[in-house]
Formats: structure tokens, sequence, C-alpha cells
């Protein structure tokens, strides 16, 4: 599948909003917390468009990652795919991506993610290592992997 991704900005909202509710209802649902006006509003509330990144494929935004830096590491959030996109390496992609960048800097990455939601086996086939849990989300971890020197020519 081809893809890019490019920086967001803030005409970027309302359709990152509505991702964010689609992708956000089945497990919210399962867990007896989705509320149509809150996955909104918390998406406006946290967007920063210097952090956010829009994921386009075949012309459409596909998705959006945000990766908010921190003084323990950058913070991956609002990693959305269209349902129509998942299942299909789009994710692992992009996150590896996003993962090479992170390990040249030398930076573990931290995320939270909801119970029981099938985005915790993407993480996890990534690295990413439980750290804490409560009953609603799941804080993981993923420590910089050391990215090998190539030999000077």
């Amino acid at each position: 599948m081809n893809w890019t991704v490019r920086s967001a900005s803030t005409a970027d909202i309302g359709i990152l909003v509505e991702l964010r509710a689609v992708v956000m209802r089945p497990d919210l649902e399962r867990l007896g917390r989705f509320d149509p006006h809150r996955v909104r509003q918390r998406f406006r509330d946290a967007f920063r468009a210097e952090h956010t990144s829009v994921i386009e494929s075949g012309g459409a935004v596909a998705g959006c990652v945000a990766l908010r830096p921190a003084a323990d590491g950058p913070w991956l959030e609002h990693f959305y795919l269209s349902p129509g996109v998942q299942g299909r390496g789009l994710g692992s992609a992009v996150l590896g991506a996003l993962l090479e960048r992170t390990d040249a800097e030398g930076a573990a990455v931290r995320l939270n993610v909801l119970q029981g939601s099938a985005a915790r086996r993407l993480y996890e086939r990534h690295g990413f290592t439980v750290e804490s849990e409560d009953p609603v989300d799941v804080f993981m971890v993923r420590a910089a992997r050391s990215v090998p020197v190539r030999a000077a020519r």
C-alpha cells in the first residue's frame, strides 16, 4: 500500500475529529465509555498541529499520528487509521518509520491503548511492553533501540 505522511494543519482538525470518533467507537462502547461529544472534544482539546502528522493513501486521508515531546521521551498519541485501510500493513509501516526516527534520537516512546484494543498487538509486535494498567487504559513503553553505525568509506 502506497502512503505518505505530511504535517497536519488546523484545517485538518474536522476530518481527524471524525476519524477518531469512528475508530474509537467500538472499543469505547465495549468499555461502556462512548460519548459522541466527549470523544470528539478530547481530540480537539489535545490536538497540536506541530506534533501531528496526517497519513494519506490513494490521495485521501487514511489516518493520523502524533508524537508529543515529554520529559520522559515522546508520547505516541492519536494514532488512528480509517477502518478501510486497517489490517493491510499501513499501521505497521507508519509505526516502524516513527520508531526509526525515535531510535536515531535515542528516545524511549510511551503510549496508552484502551484495554482490549486490537491495536495493542501492533504495539507489542514493535517492542512495546506494559508499564502499568488500569481498568480502562494500558500504558506501554518501548526503549530506544541502538541504530547501527555505518562504516565510513
